[in-house]
């Protein structure tokens, strides 16, 4: 049983129609921004249970706009209203969790545009937020991308800048996977 099997739902009916994608620059080992806004370190995510990496390692993003496009290309694992999994097709298992504490809102204020077991293209949108009923429920609108396998890889870094701008689409983290190790017999 993966990370995402504890949240699979049955599939449910159509999504609502979505905006148009963005150009994604996706390459193997290399996720893209889920939205436009300031790019931060992971350590820098006001909940404990993201800046401790305990979902994984990755970054997050104050984000700019409301629509949230899939950082990878593969095959949707979770939608539960505030966060989208999905297992690329090279291996990278991607949370993006919309917001702090936004689970309360019980899927209140989101617009899933992708259901369960879906194929997705990096720079589609999966879902939207409304950003005034987060922030009236007084939580922070901070979207986090999240690598929950994040052990099978050997390094996973910034491509840009923590502080810096990025728009969704563009590469913001890095993965190298871990080298097999001949073993010597």
């Amino acid at each position: 049983m993966g990370l995402f099997d504890i949240f699979k739902k049955k599939p449910g009916t159509d999504a609502p129609s979505a905006p148009e994608p963005v150009g994604a620059h996706y390459w193997v080992g290399a996720p893209c921004a889920p939205v436009n806004g300031k790019l931060i370190e992971m350590t820098q995510v006001p909940d404990p249970v993201f800046s401790n990496e305990m979902l994984g390692k990755g970054c997050a993003i104050w984000p700019d706009g409301d629509v949230v496009y899939a950082p990878v290309s593969g095959a949707v694992t979770v939608t539960m209203g505030h966060a989208v999994g999905i297992t690329s097709d090279d291996g990278i298992e991607a949370l993006v969790h919309v917001g702090i504490d936004t689970v309360n809102l019980g899927g209140k204020g989101f617009t899933s545009y992708v259901s369960q077991g879906e194929k997705v293209t990096a720079g589609q949108p999966v879902l939207k937020m409304d950003r005034s009923v987060i922030a009236s429920a007084g939580y922070r609108d901070c979207v986090v991308l999240a690598i929950s396998n994040s052990a099978e890889f050997e390094a996973i870094e910034l491509a840009a800048e923590s502080g810096t701008t990025v728009e969704a689409g563009a590469p913001v983290i890095k993965l190298t996977r871990a080298q097999a190790r001949p073993t010597i017999g």
